[in-house]
């Protein structure tokens, strides 16, 4: 979980718990997945009662999502939707999607964009399971994901991954370089999928508001910029969680340019963060319980 004090379950894998991870990985591996779930019970319950700051922001963003006061038990099953979607990850990592009942909705969109070989930016969120989306890349045999994020959070996701499944490899293109941009450009030239999540801010990076759940939040506009700048299809990514095995994945183009333009305007790049947020909030309303920054969102 994001924000201030209140990472303990994201972020405790990335501070280095490896023994904590290779063990719920044998677990989950070796026992299989209905006795793995079963042990996220009485861990969800532990940071229920001990973790005031993610409980309070839960409460915060369920309020806005749900359109009334939650209870203690929305606030239980948000945090069981998250760990579910972590645990998950050892299995869509391990490609073990033969535990999963998968909908795909829009699979039309990138297989076009496949066709097309013109290489697409795929937005997504800390919302639901990225893993779920790429797991289902790695069964196309044409299809290559490229992630962009820091280089300090590229290390720390290699260390989880790992633990996981050592023999998958992760194609990043790490952010604050000088050729980052140069090096986005040449893997879409390539036909490749460059995936970013799009949610989040660094101190370092610029904001705009927008309106999203019924007050302005702010948002990054470095994924919208950079983009706006490349004149690439973007297109909208989500593996909705709706409890038990199954997941549902969304994609939705976001823009299509059709012809080279001298784009990256502010005004394209923040039409486009708009068009993000307003999605993003269609889907937060849509399946609240899969929305995980666990901190002050409108701070």
């Amino acid at each position: 979980m994001a924000g201030g004090g209140s990472q303990q379950w994201a972020t405790r894998a990335e501070r280095g718990a490896l023994p904590l991870i290779k063990l719920m990985v044998w677990i989950a591996l070796r026992l299989g997945r209905p006795i793995a779930r079963a042990s996220l019970y009485p861990i969800c319950i532990y940071f229920l009662a001990f973790s005031g700051g993610s409980r309070r922001a839960s409460r915060q963003y369920l309020a806005r999502a749900l359109g009334r006061t939650p209870g203690l038990s929305d606030v239980f099953r948000h945090y069981l939707s998250f760990a579910a979607c972590v645990l998950d990850r050892v299995f869509f990592l391990n490609d073990q999607l033969h535990l999963f009942d998968l909908h795909v909705h829009g699979e039309d969109i990138v297989l076009e964009m496949l066709r097309r070989r013109r290489g697409c930016i795929l937005l997504g969120a800390h919302f639901g399971s990225f893993e779920a989306v790429r797991a289902l890349g790695r069964k196309q045999p044409d299809v290559r994901i490229s992630l962009v994020m820091y280089e300090e959070n590229a290390r720390k996701i290699r260390t989880v991954m790992d633990a996981i499944n050592p023999r998958l490899a992760i194609n990043v293109i790490a952010l604050g370089a000088s050729d980052s941009m140069i090096a986005v450009g040449q893997r879409l030239d390539q036909g490749d999928f460059v995936g970013m999540l799009a949610d989040r801010s660094l101190a370092a990076e610029g904001e705009v508001r927008c309106p999203f759940l019924g007050t302005p939040a702010a948002f990054p506009d470095g994924p919208f910029r950079l983009a706006a700048l490349l004149n690439r299809p973007v297109v909208l990514m989500f593996g909705v969680y709706g409890g038990g095995n199954r997941y549902d994945i969304f994609f939705e183009t976001l823009a299509d340019p059709q012809a080279p333009s001298s784009c990256g305007s502010a005004e394209q790049t923040e039409a486009l963060l708009r068009l993000y947020a307003a999605r993003l909030e269609h889907y937060c309303r849509k399946a609240p319980f899969n929305w995980f920054n666990f901190y002050d969102f409108w701070a």
